[in-house]
């Protein structure tokens, strides 16, 4: 069993943890709280909380992906570890169902993304391209130094994350070289 912590991040007081791709310059202040919430003060944005979109507006198709994750009746997560800090040297592009997900740099902080939005009842494909980046000089060769990949059923209480049924792991270590391209199959239910 993997526990993790998660961590909110707050625009002006309202939780945006869904929040992607967006940049803000001129915040007035940057606090992480006792719990490690990140709270950001920036003036001139403004964040709302969608209100819930009544069933009957719901077009019957194509779903979309809220209407997706509640389809599901489980929760999916991503989640990664690093040994050595960034020693391995691996970047890897993670794609769901031929979708670019995001990418997690060798080096970065721990991370934990639930993916369940991007998944569907069913066979569903993950992909993880790994590239290897020298950056002209190798930090370590040894199998010890690594970065390990894993999805898997989960659940979320409190400021943790439990991956009761870790369904994939995909692991790259400092002694290899080449880049590599792993593709599984998750049913998602």
């Amino acid at each position: 069993m993997l526990i993790l912590m998660l961590a909110s991040v707050y625009l002006n007081g309202v939780n945006v943890d869904g929040l992607r791709s967006q940049k803000f310059d001129k915040c007035k202040a940057v606090r992480i709280d006792d719990r490690g919430d990140i709270h950001l003060e920036c003036p001139g944005y403004q964040a709302e909380r969608q209100a819930a979109v009544p069933a009957s507006t719901l077009s019957p198709a194509p779903l979309i992906p809220s209407a997706v994750a509640a389809a599901m009746t489980k929760r999916y997560w991503l989640v990664t570890e690093e040994q050595e800090g960034a020693a391995a040297q691996y970047d890897v592009d993670v794609f769901l169902n031929a979708k670019f997900i995001r990418r997690i740099k060798a080096g970065e902080p721990q991370v934990v993304l639930e993916i369940t939005r991007f998944l569907h009842p069913g066979a569903n494909k993950v992909r993880f391209a790994a590239s290897k980046r020298l950056d002209g000089v190798r930090k370590s060769s040894s199998p010890a130094s690594f970065l390990k990949l894993v999805v898997g059923e989960g659940n979320e209480g409190g400021n943790t994350v439990t991956i009761d049924n870790p369904l994939i792991e995909s692991k790259r270590t400092a002694a290899e070289t080449d880049n590599v391209n792993e593709e599984f199959t998750l049913q998602g239910r």
